[in-house]
């Protein structure tokens, strides 16, 4: 039996696979009529190393997210929705995509590529997929090319 989801959790990092759960998402949560969640990580740590200064690239990346966060949206209205809720945070990906958002929101799915931008190959699970799996308060599925 499938289970109706009401509330749907998409990760998105500008990957293809995450661009793909993207569309998977959406298609269950017009399925489902259901509010579908967009979240949006920006890795404190990874842009600390950065050579620029740290506020500039933080300042860059925010204006990213905002952009791919508009075509997301967009894509999701585009297709039905009304229910969408975009998140940004700074932070750990793996702390807001398995506990964080899904606790606060209710989350009863979240939906997530099997590698992100820092994949090391096509057919591993990406850490942070692979500790959202096992630590989610929910359902995940886990998408891949």
């Amino acid at each position: 039996m499938m289970n109706i989801y009401e509330k749907i959790l998409v990760a998105v990092d500008g990957s293809k696979n995450a661009e793909l759960a993207l569309k998977h998402a959406v298609a269950l949560a017009v399925k489902n009529d259901a509010e579908l969640y967009i979240l949006s990580i920006i890795d404190e740590h990874a842009i600390s190393h950065s050579s620029f200064a740290f506020s500039k690239v933080l300042a860059e990346e925010k204006e990213l997210v905002r952009q791919e966060m508009e075509e997301h949206i967009d894509y999701a209205i585009n297709q039905g929705l009304t229910a969408v809720k975009p998140i940004v945070e700074i932070g750990n990906p793996k702390e807001y995509i398995s506990s964080s958002v899904p606790t606060e929101e209710n989350v009863e799915l979240i939906v997530i590529g099997a590698t992100g931008k820092g994949r090391l190959t096509e057919n591993s699970l990406g850490s942070t997929t692979s500790y959202v799996v096992q630590n989610a308060p929910c359902n995940v599925l886990v998408i891949k090319e």
